[in-house]
């Protein structure tokens, strides 16, 4: 029974070596195969045919050119991100108290399981720094959050207040306050900015502490922030008073030709946006209040009142 079974594995062993030869040898002229990984074909060395195509590369979608470069690119798991404080690197354990499949854990498993999360909340902050930065990201995704900011906001706040901790900025100010100052900057400088005042709303610190604070980040980190463009606060405000698109495309016209004759020189961009907005509903026949206009714009009726004239005028200035 034994050599019956030898003699059979031999036989099975002899047929897949000659599968594994004829398909290293071209079925045309019994050349030598190989398989051009960059095109993926497999061709004959003697006479060029093309015995495979269309092979699935089973490599990474990079290259690499030395052993340093391709441990920089290589990659597992999840990506890594700057709005948390050692990147996504690190152990996550859920507070809740279940197990994968959504059971409760029994009394002494959710005992171990506290265990762990202290433990592993003390090794993922082993300093000071990191500390700081874990509140510090904490807040910039909290005020984000309130302030309906995407995710490449809060990916540019992290990174200057990375910035700001490692030239040593934070001494003599509040971590609330710097991480304010960098979602400020943030937002402008994606084009998305938000009034000091609706920052101030959702940050813990004083208006008048996230002002100093922003133009001295600004200034050390050497920032390059735009001055905000209030055609840029133009769909949020139309978008909560429920306003057209005509008459969003009309405040924009507004504004446009309040830059041409230099109306906008000096006056806050908030309240040139809320009045060109409350205008153009006046315009388009969407008559809506001031006092709607300043709850959405977080701006006095008397600032909309008085940029509205100045507005008409020049709009009746170019008109003539």
């Amino acid at each position: 029974m034994t050599d019956v079974s030898t003699r059979h594995r031999q036989h099975v062993s002899d047929e897949e070596t000659e599968r594994t030869d004829e398909q290293n040898e071209c079925p045309e002229c019994g050349g030598s195969l190989v398989t051009h990984e960059e095109d993926g074909e497999t061709v004959c060395r003697e006479c060029g045919l093309v015995v495979e195509q269309d092979g699935i590369d089973r490599g990474p979608e990079w290259r690499a050119f030395d052993a340093k470069e391709k441990d920089e690119k290589s990659r597992v798991g999840a990506p890594t991100t700057n709005t948390m404080h050692d990147k996504g690197l690190s152990t996550n354990i859920d507070w809740r108290d279940k197990d994968a499949y959504g059971n409760t854990l029994s009394s002494s498993q959710r005992k171990k399981m506290q265990r762990l999360r202290k433990w592993n909340e003390r090794f993922r902050t082993r300093d000071s720094r990191e500390r700081n930065l874990k509140q510090a990201l904490g807040e910039i995704d909290r005020m984000a959050s309130a302030l309906g900011l995407p995710q490449n906001v809060r990916e540019t706040a992290s990174v200057i207040y990375r910035r700001a901790l490692n030239e040593d900025l934070l001494p003599g100010r509040s971590i609330e306050g710097v991480s304010t100052a960098c979602v400020y900057a943030a937002a402008r400088q994606a084009g998305m900015p938000r009034s000091l005042d609706e920052i101030a709303d959702v940050s813990r610190v004083e208006k008048s502490e996230i002002a100093r604070t922003y133009r001295y980040v600004v200034r050390e980190l050497g920032l390059e922030v735009k001055p905000a463009d209030p055609e840029s606060y133009v769909p949020r405000f139309a978008s909560g008073l429920d306003l057209s698109e005509e008459s969003e495309q009309r405040a924009r016209e507004l504004l446009r030709n309040a830059k041409e004759k230099g109306v906008h020189s000096g006056k806050s961009p908030v309240g040139l946006a809320a009045a060109a907005v409350y205008a153009a509903s006046l315009l388009t026949n969407e008559k809506t209040t001031q006092a709607a206009v300043s709850e959405v714009a977080d701006i006095s009726e008397v600032t909309i009142r008085n940029r509205y004239h100045e507005l008409l005028e020049a709009e009746e200035g170019l008109v003539v």
